[in-house]
């Protein structure tokens, strides 16, 4: 089952590759959130290809896509649906909205009040939702990749701490490498257009159960009781940081856990080493710390204050 998951997310590198230039490192946390059985929150200035990352990969996994453009008018039932009266039948009909979809895109989730953030809750955390009372199931692929700009940017809204945490991942977006940027325009010299994906040769995975088979492998994967010790020991450090006014929260250990294993899988491995742990715990804790506010004033981030636990925490021979 190894050789299946390391086969799958080969495959799905490579058709990235196609029309996503660089960004490999956000590449491989995306496939961590996804075959973690995850969501992740994905930042980044406009035009770093965030959504067109999101797009390709739908279209990589043949899976289901719908897009929200999320607004500062959009309504909670703009995402989940309604029921709608139907004169003919005299019967209420459900109008099922863009959450009943294999990959969610929650574009600029940011740019909209907390109220309507928050339909996303029950959603991403029961992969269900409940419509005047009724629940409904959602695919059994459900994963939401949410794309945000930067907070400092005018217009945007801070999601709510409680729809945060439901994100497995926070992946940070940055500007391509000078060379990654000029082999961008080479790209675009050369024909490509990213307006018109249609016209890229791009090859779905075959199995239509690829994921699920995945998320099988990587669930087998096992975790030594001193790696496990190792990563309760960091995220338990985030409670104690001077700079942190609160850490993370037992669900960000199980969070870690989960994605130590998915990188263990995609990296050939049954089992997880305090490096798997190590490199994955800046994405997964990142969104889960808030720094005291002199801390902050001082030009403190996560990102450092991780830093500075990962040095500090024992890690297991």
């Amino acid at each position: 089952m190894l050789e299946y998951v390391s086969s799958t997310v080969t495959h799905i590198r490579n058709e990235l590759s196609k029309i996503i230039v660089g960004q490999e490192e956000a590449i491989e946390q995306i496939l961590i959130a996804l075959l973690a059985e995850g969501h992740a929150l994905i930042e980044g200035v406009p035009g770093t290809a965030k959504t067109l990352t999101v797009k390709t990969l739908a279209r990589i996994l043949n899976a289901s896509f719908n897009r929200i453009q999320f607004t500062p008018d959009l309504m909670p039932s703009d995402i989940t649906g309604t029921n709608v009266f139907n004169v003919a039948t005299s019967a209420f009909n459900l109008r099922r909205g863009p959450i009943f979809t294999d990959i969610l895109l929650a574009d600029e989730i940011n740019r909209t009040p907390p109220k309507t953030q928050a339909a996303l809750l029950e959603a991403m955390e029961e992969r269900q939702v409940t419509i005047d009372g009724e629940s409904h199931h959602l695919s059994p692929i459900f994963t939401v990749l949410a794309t945000e700009n930067p907070i400092e940017y005018e217009g945007t809204y801070p999601l709510p701490e409680a729809q945060l945490d439901r994100f497995l991942l926070k992946i940070l977006l940055d500007y391509p490498s000078e060379n990654d940027e000029q082999q961008i325009i080479t790209n675009w010299d050369s024909g490509f257009n990213s307006r018109r994906l249609d016209q890229v040769d791009i090859v779905p995975l075959r199995e239509a159960d690829a994921i699920s088979r995945c998320r099988i492998a990587v669930s087998s994967a096992h975790m030594e009781p001193g790696v496990q010790k190792y990563a309760v020991d960091i995220v338990r450090r985030t409670r104690n940081h001077p700079f942190v006014h609160y850490g993370a929260s037992p669900r960000a250990s199980v969070a870690l856990f989960l994605c130590a294993k998915a990188l263990a899988a995609m990296r050939g491995r049954e089992f997880s080493t305090p490096d798997d742990v190590r490199d994955i715990s800046r994405p997964v804790l990142r969104h889960r710390l808030a720094l005291r506010a002199e801390a902050e004033l001082d030009g403190a981030t996560p990102d450092a204050v991780i830093s500075d636990i990962l040095k500090s925490a024992e890690v297991p021979r």
